[in-house]
């Protein structure tokens, strides 16, 4: 069962929509991999396990597309990440692309039994999707339909709600402010709180809470706040997909970070940069969900079968469709 909004019935049409259409599939196919692998490990406090278990899965499934992948933003550098680290090439052979990917965003999540855990990958044109170090990156996203300069990572919180609110046609007390619930937010809560909006807390998963803000009938009207690099960029090509915008700055802590960025051939520690910065080329998006959260359903085990909830979005189509999927259990 799927829900469909805007996809184009052109994927099934030969050429590059052909191409796309596979992608789609296959990026399906990895992240329902993944975080089914990773739901064995719902609540059992084992973080490790879950983020083994799921980047086994999602490489035995990338293994099998048919594509010449390269592994962009993946699980880590080489050394430190054994397999989906970046630069690891990967694919049975086809169109060259880039890959981003988080086998399990929130694993702690998924470990402690809490909500809001996915897997997640974007497949993007060879060389159109910018490289990142593991440093933090500073965000805020909007949803579709909305003017470019509504909101502005520099202006005082205050003036982006009141300005969004003006966008909206509503009131500041009707916007909803979703942030990562963190010591380092505590003051954007309150600043978010004084200016009159309400706040949407969630443990872990900045793709999905930035990703959430371009959804039909989301409650989720902004998404601000600080979190990892690589999942900002991730979620810029999301919100590509589905017509959100974004605007992000990397955030260096120390000299060492200031120093991996200059390595990744980052010059300007203060840029701003915009979605269509962060990822230039074509886009094929998928999600499935681990646990339930803002975003996805996790994944439901039942005693004959498996279910899924996913969500899949291309910048072809200019379309996305949320998929529940049913899958046997291996015979003992």
């Amino acid at each position: 069962m799927s829900d469909t909004y805007a996809m184009s019935d052109a994927h099934a049409t030969a050429g590059p929509q052909a191409v796309m259409s596979d992608l789609l599939n296959g990026g399906l196919q990895v992240t329902q991999e993944a975080a089914l692998a990773a739901s064995m490990f719902f609540g059992r406090r084992n973080e490790q396990a879950t983020d083994v278990a799921a980047a086994d899965a999602m490489r035995r499934a990338l293994e099998g597309l048919q594509i010449r992948g390269t592994v962009v933003l993946g699980e880590g550098v080489r050394g430190v990440a054994p397999i989906l680290y970046n630069g690891e090439f990967i694919g049975s052979g086809g169109p060259a692309v880039d890959i981003a990917l988080n086998a399990v965003e929130g694993a702690s999540s998924t470990a402690m039994g809490r909500s809001n855990s996915i897997s997640v990958m974007a497949m993007v044109d060879d060389g159109t999707i910018m490289r990142v170090p593991d440093v933090y990156m500073t965000k805020i996203a909007i949803g579709p339909g909305l003017p470019d300069d509504v909101v502005d990572l520099d202006a005082p919180v205050a003036d982006n709600i009141r300005n969004l609110a003006d966008a909206k046609g509503v009131d500041p007390g009707e916007i909803v402010v979703c942030m990562l619930d963190r010591p380092r937010h505590d003051s954007l809560f309150a600043k978010v709180i004084n200016a009159g909006a309400r706040t949407m807390a969630i443990p872990d998963g900045d793709i999905s809470g930035i990703v959430s803000v371009a959804m039909p009938d989301s409650p989720i009207d902004l998404y601000m706040g600080t979190g990892g690099a690589p999942e900002g960029v991730l979620a810029a090509a999301a919100l590509k997909c589905f017509g959100g915008r974004m605007r992000a700055r990397l955030l260096f802590r120390n000299d060492d970070e200031r120093a991996m960025a200059q390595a990744w051939g980052i010059k300007d520690f203060t840029r701003v940069y915009r979605t269509k910065e962060l990822v230039t080329g074509n886009i094929a998006f998928a999600a499935t969900g681990i646990t339930d959260g803002i975003l996805l359903k996790g994944v439901r085990r039942r005693r004959e079968s498996l279910a899924t909830h996913s969500v899949i979005a291309d910048t072809a189509s200019g379309g996305f469709e949320f998929i529940e999927s049913r899958h046997e259990r291996a015979e003992n």
